[in-house]
Parts: C-alpha cells; sequence; structure tokens
C-alpha cells in the first residue's frame, strides 16, 4: 500500500444519481489506503444509498444536514472544509455542478466545497443530454478556471438507456485523481520523468515471437509513485496484462526497435528516465513472412544484437536509472552496467524471483557508493523508495550546479 493517501483527510461528496452506489467503493477503497475519509450525502443522494453503508465503511459518521453536529470543537461545516486535504464530488449531479459554478449554498455539501481551501475534484455523473447541455458544459468551465479538476465523464450505456458520455469514471481512475492532485506539490514537481516497462515481443514470423517473463508490475509501479512525487510521467510499456495510471501518458510498442525509438523521442525534453523494461538482447535476424511450417528436422534462428537503449542514450543533462536482474554474481554485473552505461543509479535483483511477482527486494548503487539493501516488501514500497532516491539525485544536482 502506497503512502501518499495515509492519514489524509478526504472529503467525499455523493450526490444524487444513480452513479452514486459506485461512491461506497470509492470510499472503501479511500479508507484501505489510510486517509481518513468523510462523506457528505445530499437528500436525493439518499435515496439511493443509506448513510449507515458509508459509516459501516468510512467508520466516521455521514454528514447530511447542515445544522447537525455543531459543537464546541466541531463546527460542522467550516470545520469540515478547514480541516480537508482533498474535497471530490463524485457522483456529480448536473443540479450539484450548477450550485458550485454559481456559489450557491444550501446544503451541507454545497456549504462544505465553498469552505474548503482544499483542493477540490468534481466527477460529473448524468444523462447524456443533461451533460452535453450548454448550460452544464458552460458551469464545468467555470469550475474548471477555478481550479477544480473535472474528471471524466466516461462513455458507455447510461441508466436511461441511451448511450453516451455521462457515466460516473471507475473507481481506479477517481483513485488515480486524488493521488496525483494529493501529490501536485511533491518532491519530482515540475519534473519530467520517462519510465519504460514490461518486455518487448521479437517476431519470428505472423504468430511467433520471442518474450520473456517481465509482467511490468515493476514499471507500473515507478510511475504511480512518480505521480505521487508531482511528476509529469510519460509510459513507454511493451505488452503486459496491466492498466497504466489514468494520469500518465501512455506510448505502447512492442518491439526493442519500437522501444528504442520510443525512448529517444521522449527523453528529449525529460529530466529522468527510468528504465525498467526488460528489453529483449537479441532478435531474429530475419522475420519469416508466413508461419513456419514445423518439419521433422531442428529448427536454428539466426539472431541478431538489438540496439541497448541505455547505453545509446547521451543526453547531458538527464538522470539515468537502469535496472539490473540477474540470476548470478547479481551485484558485480550491477556495478558493470552502472559504470559502462553511465547511470546515476541502478537497482539490482534477481530476476528469478522478481519478474511476475508482486514483492520486492533489490540492492541501491550509485557510483562510488556502497550498494544498499531494500527490502523484501512490495514493489509499490519499493517504487516509493526509489522515487525518493531519484529526487534525491536530483536535489544534489542541482544543489552543485548552483554552487
Amino acid at each position: 500500500m502506497t503512502t501518499i493517501l495515509k492519514g489524509k483527510r478526504i472529503v467525499l461528496g455523493v450526490s444524487g444519481g444513480i452513479a452514486a452506489y459506485k461512491s461506497v467503493e470509492l470510499a472503501r477503497e479511500l479508507t484501505l489506503a489510510g486517509a481518513q475519509v468523510d462523506v457528505v450525502m445530499t437528500r436525493a443522494a439518499r435515496e439511493f444509498v443509506g448513510p449507515l453503508t458509508f459509516e459501516t465503511l468510512t467508520r466516521r459518521p455521514v454528514r447530511t444536514e447542515v445544522f447537525e453536529q455543531w459543537t464546541e470543537a466541531e463546527s460542522g461545516h467550516v470545520s469540515l472544509g478547514e480541516r480537508a486535504d482533498l474535497m471530490i464530488i463524485a457522483p456529480a449531479t448536473a443540479h450539484v455542478i450548477a450550485k458550485l459554478a454559481h456559489g450557491l449554498a444550501d446544503d451541507m455539501l454545497s456549504v462544505t466545497a465553498l469552505a474548503t481551501p482544499a483542493p477540490v475534484i468534481v466527477a460529473p455523473a448524468m444523462d447524456y443530454h443533461m451533460y452535453q447541455h450548454p448550460a452544464t458544459q458552460a458551469n464545468l468551465r467555470t469550475l474548471a478556471d477555478r481550479g477544480v479538476r473535472i474528471v471524466g465523464p466516461d462513455e458507455g450505456l447510461l441508466a436511461s438507456g441511451l448511450v453516451g458520455p455521462g457515466r460516473l469514471v471507475p473507481t481506479t481512475r477517481l483513485m488515480d485523481a486524488i493521488r496525483a492532485t494529493l501529490g501536485s506539490n511533491g518532491p519530482l514537481a515540475g519534473v519530467r520523468v520517462v519510465v519504460t516497462a514490461g518486455p518487448t515481443r521479437e517476431p519470428l514470423d505472423p504468430l511467433r515471437f520471442l518474450s520473456n517473463r517481465s509482467s511490468g508490475k515493476m514499471g507500473y509501479a515507478l510511475v504511480a509513485a512518480a505521480i505521487d512525487a508531482g511528476a509529469t510521467v510519460t509510459l513507454i510499456t511493451g505488452p503486459t496484462a496491466l492498466t497504466p495510471h489514468s494520469e500518465a501518458s501512455v506510448i505502447r510498442v512492442e518491439s526493442a526497435a519500437e522501444m528504442a525509438d520510443a525512448v529517444q523521442t521522449a527523453v528529449q525534453d525529460a529530466d529522468v528516465l527510468i528504465m525498467t523494461a526488460a528489453v529483449a538482447d537479441y532478435r531474429p535476424a530475419s522475420v519469416a513472412e508466413h508461419k513456419i511450417k514445423k518439419s521433422s528436422d531442428d529448427l536454428t534462428l539466426n539472431l541478431t544484437r538489438t540496439t541497448d537503449i541505455l547505453a545509446s542514450i547521451d543526453r547531458p543533462g538527464l538522470l539515468k536509472v537502469g535496472f539490473a536482474a540477474e540470476t548470478t554474481s547479481l551485484l558485480d554485473y550491477a556495478r558493470d552496467k552502472l559504470r559502462a552505461k553511465h547511470l546515476d543509479l541502478i537497482v539490482a535483483n534477481d530476476a528469478r524471483t522478481s519478474m511476475g511477482s508482486d514483492e520486492g527486494w533489490a540492492y541501491l548503487l550509485e557510483p562510488g557508493k556502497e550498494a544498499e539493501e531494500v527490502g523484501p516488501t512490495s514493489k509499490a514500497e519499493l517504487a516509493e523508495v526509489i522515487i525518493d532516491r531519484v529526487a534525491s539525485l536530483l536535489r544534489s544536482r542541482r544543489t552543485s550546479e548552483r554552487d
């Protein structure tokens, strides 16, 4: 579990649309991540989901009325808004969006939104025609101009039977937006990071390819950790079964040659390159035009070297991080790669236990320093350690440049 949400105070506003039931999952995920979640419901929302459901999941009282729970220590919506680290309204109906845009405050949700200095996320959910109405679009533009982050809606089948934009985005996308908003002023704010992840596939014929066991989990965890730290992230990914972070720019590739081209382009305006992808070292010298048929004879493949992407990147000022996945002589090979590829940091791990696993264990090596062992731990936590080290290296570099 990542740390950015631990101890954070999140106000979750729930308004009266059919998508209100989806907010239950959001409240649960936020609570499991360590956040203190205060749910504020409109009267219409309570027609779809009962407050007890949220109270059970968050272990916090649900706020419903403006004039309730005013005490010497707790000033209702004023305290709720002041203490919040972030407020998210999901779902946000056309009616609630209109009230927020025009500063109307006649229920607990709207007065809390006006009272909070915290960043606000609005996730629209309504029928297609209501979303497309010029009044709704103007109200959303007004909120966006004030710094409110608008997330969604998605397109799809709506409760009315129509198909079009108006669906509440998935919980994972809401969680991504919350984490990115909370981390926007983090140690990597303003830093552009390129992360590669997953395997490559080198075609033999139209049906077959050479590849490896990389799942992409470490690279995707690093994307999330970098965004949590405030970075703008480009993910260059080989084929995986994972869903990319919705706040990252994603470039999908298949072969080592495609990845090399994508990296060369992406690093032109980047500050950091983190090369976690398991790029094939060799590819077939030629690709058969048609399916290779089996025969009684052995099949001999002629392989040729692929481009060593990290070694080929020589852009002044770019901080380069590599990975060494080995099965023997781990630290020796890692130190050789650190020197040969002129890296600022290399992460060395045992390929047999790391590939495909949710757990991580590694050594972190910098030029001229002893190796630091990290783990065993989750890959999400290992990613946070690596990103913290990247932020530290950038700070040291900038201090040296000023001196």
